[in-house]
């Protein structure tokens, strides 16, 4: 039997995407769609992301014991899937982790119509209404043009996260060199193997300090308030995040240029999907899910709570 996202290894399993919360290793045979498969080998290595693969492209279907299973795009990272099974008539889609905005580094969110849909709660309270991406990359960019002496230091997850803000920076009308701490260019460069262009990159760990004097540059977040990020040039310190909607996350991380920007569903976006998807009953996991079943509830729509174990918040966050 095939088991979605699991959480342990298993002789079968489907993987919706390519984080370390939702990619174990260890699995017998993993079924992925071809993008989450190339970042899990990259992530995890040569024969830790299943012992055998078998990718399935957005809509591909196949049958499993009787059930019919197929990927449809997430628009969290690259490659990101839900995963939708039928069996005798009766519809479940997994959702995994996926956003509703727009992302020009991957595959726009598409509803799938299902009896149950289990979706992802990381922002269900209403105070998580996020804004316009693109205008948190405007304010970013205003600030390297007020402060050109400093350097601009961007704490952002490796995956999804990274090229995203790269993409966005390019639309934007960036086309200096965008440095990267190390941990960042692996799967920049994987990436760009995939067909994401993501224009010139330099690596920020060996550059000489007043090289990124006005740069931008991108590290894990863990990085911009170490020791690391103390090398550069009067840094301002950023962080892209959903959580950074949260001031008081944004001061104890020490980030004077808090970015919202989220991989993840807001409230509205999580409730519009919700409906979308015609579905009577709503299983909730991954997040905050008490505030979420109550406004199904008033919406004519039966939620209940979907308790993983082993489901920590730490990955969560950083991808954020």
């Amino acid at each position: 039997m095939a088991r979605c996202v699991p959480l342990y290894a298993v002789d079968r399993a489907v993987i919706s995407h390519g984080h370390s919360d939702h990619a174990r290793p260890g699995h017998a045979a993993v079924l992925a769609t071809p993008e989450t498969l190339a970042i899990m080998t990259a992530r995890l290595g040569e024969g830790r992301a299943g012992t055998t693969q078998q990718a399935l492209r957005y809509g591909e279907v196949i049958t499993i014991n009787g059930v019919k299973l197929w990927p449809r795009p997430a628009g969290h990272v690259l490659g990101s899937a839900q995963i939708a099974l039928e069996w005798q008539g009766s519809r479940v889609v997994v959702s995994g982790d996926y956003k509703r905005c727009a992302d020009p580094s991957c595959v726009a969110f598409e509803v799938e119509r299902c009896d149950v849909f289990i979706t992802e709660a990381t922002f269900a309270l209403p105070v998580f209404r996020h804004p316009d991406a693109l205008g948190e990359i405007a304010r970013l960019l205003r600030s390297a043009a007020l402060f050109p002496e400093r350097t601009h230091v961007i704490g952002c997850y490796a995956l999804g996260k990274c090229q995203r803000l790269i993409r966005m920076l390019r639309q934007a009308g960036y086309d200096r060199p965008i440095h990267l701490h190390g941990a960042q260019q692996a799967l920049c460069d994987v990436y760009e193997e995939l067909g994401i262009a993501l224009g010139p990159l330099l690596p920020a760990t060996v550059a000489r300090k007043d090289a990124l004097k006005g740069a931008i540059v991108l590290a894990p977040p863990s990085a911009i308030a170490d020791r690391w990020a103390r090398r550069l040039v009067e840094p301002v310190v950023a962080n892209a995040s959903g959580w950074m909607g949260v001031r008081q996350r944004a001061r104890q991380g020490g980030v004077e240029l808090p970015l919202v920007i989220s991989d993840h569903a807001d409230w509205d976006e999580l409730l519009a999907t919700c409906a979308e998807t015609g579905a009577q009953e709503v299983w909730v996991t991954h997040g905050r899910e008490d505030a979420l079943i109550h406004a199904l509830g008033l919406q004519g729509i039966r939620g209940r709570a979907l308790n993983l174990i082993g489901r920590g918040e730490e990955d969560e966050e950083a991808a954020a």
